[in-house]
């Protein structure tokens, strides 16, 4: 590239713009030659000849990349137009490939790393190809155990009459490396204990994995409390250090080195959704409550139909990675013509297994329940529940790109400070399906269902509503349920299914289509879907995707619009 750069500087470097260079060559270089930008004026004899040798070498080097290294470049005139001629040549192949590792490595991981070369005789000479494969090798030495690993030797022997490249590799794997100590650095308000408590990768004695390293680095990184982080092995003099090794293995401390985010966050935001109207928030967040590095998280959700209150209490991940919490909530809502007043206490376990987030908990919530003409109830309940969520997305903002599955179960007792025996259960699916680069295809659906003799004496949370911008779009948020007086409360089951087709017309800009169906009931035999369809503007936004959606919704026989936007500042 830099040689094109060049080759262009040197055109510009003429007198101003009048003609236009004619190139001729083969096409399987005139792509990389490129167009020739205007050269201007018509050369003499003698500007001409110095124009066309400063041509060659330019030309030369840049074919060279490609594996041409006899080429032929000739500039002439004719009339008032330039004309430069190019010949390639034969390209070269590779002919004899020699890879030497020198160390004491054992002799199926040396045969493996000379057969995973990627440059075999008889494939063209790239030189991209050719640094690639060598940067490969050393990759795949310095991975496991052999942290200083290096290329001894590197060449590239080219025989322009043959038409031939011969490779060389030598490289030397060095000592093997063990882990040491934790050498933690930049530590101000925390303790090392904090920095171990994340440590699930690199433990001292154990052999050196590159790998191992960077995990270790993403999950300091993850967590809430640092803001920049390094993870390296601290080698010193890798002769010195091998040779006073008494059983062959040199070990090495891990370098730590931390910066600390400032513990105290506080976030504003205003936004509006046809879901719950507008909308007002204030966060505060404390990662050092109480000097215990626990993590306090508050805020404050005002809405035009529902207003919210929290705090949680997160501690630190402990030796199994599992996080705990304690929390309480405040929320009054008026949705639908059903109003609530609810408030909870609560206990939670976060912990990730592999790829999938496991969240267990206990809950306590007392619930006042008034619909529109219908006498008002509390309900009460202790709950426990778990929940498991798998997703794997090319981008996590981006729903269309990848899959994403949750199951939720839990309920509660009239032994254990309820009011109805019951039990739920929740199932959602997402599946997006890329089609090309310019479109994609958004399938989701959800599952529910409480098992209780009744509805009665169980809190909404524990019910289901449907409808609204992230449902059945064409009908208003949670007016998809159980009619009681003159509002809609939860029942025991839910069904939603979801299609869409989104277009990219631009790559931040789509248009969309799509179908919603569902409906919540309290009787399974009385399930009717109501069906939602229309058509959407799409924008890949920095906070994520965000739809504007003109849906219709069929049983009620009406358009509606279905928007959401949220400014942090």
């Amino acid at each position: 590239m830099h040689k094109l750069l060049s080759l262009a500087a040197l055109l510009l470097a003429l007198p101003a713009a009048a003609v236009v260079p004619q190139l001729q060559a083969p096409d399987e270089v005139r792509e990389l030659l490129g167009s020739f930008l205007e050269i201007g004026e018509v050369l003499d004899a003698p500007a001409q000849a110095a124009f066309e040798r400063r041509m060659q070498r330019e030309v030369a080097a840049l074919l060279a990349t490609e594996g041409y290294f006899s080429p032929s470049v000739a500039l002439r005139q004719q009339g008032e137009q330039l004309l430069l001629t190019v010949d390639p040549g034969p390209r070269s192949l590779i002919g004899g490939v020699h890879i030497e590792i020198a160390g004491d490595l054992d002799p199926a991981r040396r045969e493996a790393l000379v057969s995973s070369w990627k440059l075999n005789a008889g494939q063209p000479f790239r030189q991209a190809d050719w640094d690639d494969a060598k940067q490969s090798l050393l990759a795949d030495l310095l991975a496991v155990d052999y942290a200083a690993a290096r290329l001894q030797e590197t060449s590239a022997e080219v025989d322009p009459e043959a038409h031939r490249v011969d490779l060389r590799v030598i490289a030397d794997s060095g000592p093997r490396y063990r882990f040491g100590e934790l050498k933690i650095s930049g530590l101000q308000r925390y303790s090392p204990e904090l920095v171990a408590r994340f440590n699930r990768s690199v433990r001292p004695g154990e052999g050196y994995r590159e790998d191992r390293l960077l995990a270790l680095q993403v999950a300091l990184q993850s967590a809430p409390y640092f803001a920049t982080v390094s993870v390296s092995l601290e080698r010193g003099d890798d002769d010195a250090a091998a040779a006073a090794a008494a059983d062959g293995w040199v070990t090495a401390p891990v370098r730590v080195q931390l910066r600390e985010r400032q513990p105290y966050q506080v976030s504003f935001s205003v936004g509006f959704s046809t879901n719950t109207g507008a909308r007002a928030g204030a966060t505060y967040r404390n990662l050092d409550f109480l000097g215990r590095a626990w993590d306090l998280q508050t805020g404050v959700r005002l809405a035009q139909l529902r207003q919210t209150a929290s705090a949680d209490v997160f501690l630190p991940p402990d030796e199994e990675q599992r996080r705990n919490g304690v929390g309480i909530a405040v929320e009054n809502s008026d949705i639908e013509d059903l109003g609530i007043q609810r408030y909870a206490i609560g206990a939670t376990r976060l912990q990730q297994l592999g790829s999938v987030e496991q969240r267990l908990s206990l809950n306590w919530q007392n619930e006042r329940q008034s619909p529109q003409g219908a006498p008002s109830t509390t309900n009460r309940a202790l709950t426990a529940q778990a929940g498991w969520t798998w997703r794997h997305a090319v981008d996590p903002l981006d729903p269309a790109e990848g899959t994403s599955l949750q199951f939720q179960v839990g309920g509660g007792s009239k032994q254990l400070l309820s009011d109805q025996n019951f039990v739920r259960t929740y199932l959602r699916y997402s599946q997006g399906i890329p089609l090309g680069t310019n479109n994609a295809l958004l399938f989701r659906g959800e599952l529910g269902a409480t098992f209780a003799p009744s509805s009665e004496g169980i809190p909404q949370d524990f019910l289901f509503r449907t409808g609204g911008s992230n449902t059945v779009r064409g009908y208003a948020y949670q007016s998809l349920g159980v009619q009681e007086g003159s509002a809609i409360v939860g029942g025991r089951y839910l069904v939603t299914m979801s299609g869409e087709y989104t277009h990219w017309i631009k790559p931040t800009w789509g248009a969309a289509v799509f179908v919603d169906a569902g409906n919540a009931v309290d009787d399974w035999q009385a399930m009717d879907l109501a069906v939602g369809y229309g058509v959407g503007a799409r924008w890949r936004s920095p906070a994520g995707p965000l739809g504007i959606d003109l849906a219709y919704g069929q049983r009620e026989g009406k358009l509606r619009l279905d928007f959401s936007l949220a400014i942090p500042f």
